[in-house]
This record gives structure tokens, sequence and C-alpha cells, in this order.
């Protein structure tokens, strides 16, 4: 089991993430799965599903 996440990549700019690297890689190797969460899957207070959201959209 490997977890991260790739929203918080404090990495220099221009230096890759080993993390979105090994779900590039690894992604179509039978018996490894990749899962992803959304703000839907908070499950702290409800003001931080709205701060992520936030930041999502700001993103997009």
């Amino acid at each position: 089991v490997v977890t991260g996440d790739v929203t918080q990549i404090d990495l220099p700019a221009g230096k890759a993430s080993g993390l979105k690297e090994a779900a590039a890689i690894l992604r179509n190797i039978p018996g490894i799965r990749f899962i992803g969460f959304t703000e839907r899957d908070v499950v702290r207070h409800p003001l931080v599903q709205e701060i992520i959201t936030a930041y999502d959209r700001a993103g997009q």
C-alpha cells in the first residue's frame, strides 16, 4: 500500500513528482489499483469540504 496526495506536492518547480511518475508507470499493471478521492470523501468538518472545493475550482 502506497499513499500520497498529488495536490500536496511541495517540490521545486520543474522537479518531477515520484508519486505522479509511479502512477503513470504502474497504471496498467494488473493487480495494481489507484484510488482517488474528492471533496465528497472528506469526513471532517463541512467547512473543510468547502475549502477543498474552493481550491479545486481555483486550480481548474
